[in-house]
């Protein structure tokens, strides 16, 4: 399948008329050719963006709403295909894809147009004066998404963008390209108007950097690793363009003796190796409190044993294909370095060879490394795949210095029934988000981001809202 960029309603082909292949992962083969979009492309979707934006700002908040809510309709409608193309793009289970990427990505677009409609301003009284603040858009916006949850993160970023008045320039990781392909369309028989959304494809050096360097582009917002973020500040930044950059996270999971152990465990199966361990917020470093930690090992390692890895499409496989022969080779190089760390692994370990059509394919075995030091780089560095550490800890103060001691701070989970240790490592964790006895427990309202070097700014309700508009004062005398 040869895909095209989508500029001004149309699908279009790169300026150049350059392409590049993209993979299957379950087979390691191709399976399409994709733009290898350049400046020139940026500057046809930003000169259509111009055109459009008067228009889209100006349109009233009820028609906002509805060509949104038909966006988020047609995603629905059209949920079958984009499962399978997800699937078959990002190697990911066709079940995830069916009941948790596709449904999350049509949410995106009905919780903002929702929230276009309640997003309110804020007014301040005082004798004889009144000043009162006004939201507006920014003008053209650029959304740049990764390729671990395509659809998911890419509507994340643009819906509220759009919400808020905005028109788009949107690259969906060159990796996984196909539903935002299909977006096009739908977007299309919603109703929304052409330039509004502008989809360009290519690589992050190519078509994502001059995004990034358009001075008509007001702000980027940008999910990917924290090298890139910093790439992309170093350029946004001296063009005082504002910025939300959702970057790597290597987040640590607290276990402690008086959890409810049976649910404990079976989400810590979960949130360690959900979509091949490619979410950024899975727990990858797991402390257990020294008393319940052989215990734990014993029973997580037997459970992850059990993990069917293999064919996308078969339902019975919980875990598929991770995106990548490079992000392949990159998994395994840990578990190599691990291995010369001092680390024992305990389950997994190795590729999996599978038959057919699928002996090209890039499984790997879930797997369980131990023995590892706190600041070794195996527990330092995101992996960012099937592959997880544990240690146990003796002390509070053990587990929070463990967890915080790492470079990032997106999430952590803590397991527990103190409420009085609940309190204080809630204060004392270096992470944006924080779950407690559940994970991966989303309420779109809520912020969504991290410390360190997992981020800057926060996504989601309000927030961003926000950061996709502009905040004028006026004051009047009365």
């Amino acid at each position: 399948m040869q895909i095209a960029n989508f500029i001004n309603g149309q699908y279009l082909p790169p300026h150049e008329n350059r392409y590049f292949d993209n993979y299957h992962p379950a087979t390691g083969q191709v399976s399409g050719r994709i733009p290898d979009s350049t400046t020139e492309d940026v500057a046809l979707a930003v000169q259509a963006a111009q055109s459009a934006f008067p228009a889209w700002a100006a349109l009233s908040l009820e028609k906002r709403h509805d060509i949104l809510r038909a966006v988020s309709e047609g995603i629905l409608q059209n949920l079958d295909q984009l499962a399978e193309a997800e699937s078959a793009d990002s190697g990911k289970t066709l079940t995830t894809a069916r009941t948790i990427d596709i449904p999350r990505a049509a949410l995106n677009f009905k919780f903002f147009a929702t929230a276009l409609l309640h997003f309110a301003s804020e007014s301040h009284h005082q004798p004889g004066v009144l000043s009162y603040t006004i939201r507006q858009p920014l003008g053209i916006v650029g959304c740049i998404s990764p390729w671990n949850l395509p659809l998911y993160l890419f509507t994340w970023k643009i819906a509220p963008a759009l919400a808020a008045g905005n028109c788009v320039i949107g690259k969906p990781s060159e990796v996984t390209p196909l539903t935002a392909h299909l977006l096009g369309e739908i977007c299309n028989a919603a109703g929304l108007p052409p330039g509004v959304l502008n989809i360009l494809h290519g690589t992050g050096p190519g078509v994502g950097a001059a995004i990034v360097a358009h001075p008509e582009i007001k702000a980027i917002s940008f999910t990917g690793s924290t090298r890139a973020g910093a790439d992309i500040a170093r350029v946004a930044a001296p063009m005082f363009k504002k910025l939300s950059l959702e970057l790597g996270g290597k987040n640590p999971n607290l276990i402690f003796a008086d959890c409810d152990y049976d649910t404990m465990l079976e989400t810590t199966v979960r949130s360690s190796f959900n979509n091949q361990g490619q979410i950024c917020l899975c727990g990858s470093r797991i402390y257990v409190e020294r008393s319940l930690y052989d215990r734990f090992k014993h029973d997580f390692v037997e459970q992850v044993k059990q993990i069917k890895v293999g064919n996308p499409a078969d339902p019975a496989n919980r875990l598929g294909a991770v995106v990548s022969k490079m992000h392949f080779d990159k998994v395994l190089s840990y578990i190599e370095l691990a291995k010369q760390e001092g680390g024992t692994v305990l389950c997994g370990g190795h590729a999996l060879s599978l038959p057919g059509d699928l002996a090209g394919g890039w499984f790997i075995a879930p797997t369980v490394i131990e023995g590892l030091p706190t600041h070794c780089r195996t527990n330092q560095e995101e992996i960012f795949g099937p592959v997880v550490t544990i240690q146990p800890f003796d002390t509070d103060e053990e587990a929070q210095a463990n967890a915080n001691a790492s470079p990032y701070g997106l999430s952590a989970t803590i397991w527990t029934n103190n409420l009085r240790r609940t309190h204080y490592l809630t204060t004392q964790l270096q992470a944006g988000i924080i779950w407690v006895n559940t994970w991966m427990l989303r309420d779109l309202r809520t912020p969504f981001g991290g410390v360190k070097n997992s981020g800057v700014g926060r996504e989601g309700g309000w927030e961003a809202m926000r950061f996709f508009s502009e905040t004028k004062n006026v004051t009047m005398e009365m």
